[in-house]
């Protein structure tokens, strides 16, 4: 695996983990349920360190965007699914067109290169 290969898996997982502390803000009732707090917090770190570790490769502005539009859609999309919030035709276009930022990124990221 190349080093470039390995740090965009690294944000993959990194998006991940924000999906993951994204939801779990949920379960911790703003952070008065320690178990649903601790690993939260604990997805929140491990999220972090990962995109900082992609980003020893990647460029930043790339990342970043990548990772929090990973986040985003599949925070929005879990939310829907798992938590019942709303499936408007506004949102899943608004969730296609984050998609399509984060596609067009990755695009002209390795153009660049």
């Amino acid at each position: 695996m190349t080093t470039e290969s390995r740090a965009w898996l690294l944000l993959l997982l990194a998006g991940l983990c924000e999906i993951a502390w994204a939801i779990g803000l949920k379960s911790t009732a703003g952070f008065t349920r320690p178990v649903p707090s601790v690993l939260t917090v604990a997805a929140m770190i491990v999220s972090f360190w990962l995109l900082a570790q992609a980003l020893r490769t990647l460029p930043v502005g790339t990342g970043y965007a990548v990772w929090t539009g990973i986040g985003a859609v599949g925070t929005a999309i879990l939310g829907i699914v798992l938590l019942g919030e709303p499936r408007t035709t506004a949102r899943l276009v608004s969730i296609a067109l984050i998609v399509a930022g984060i596609v067009g990124l990755k695009l002209a990221g390795d153009s660049t290169r």
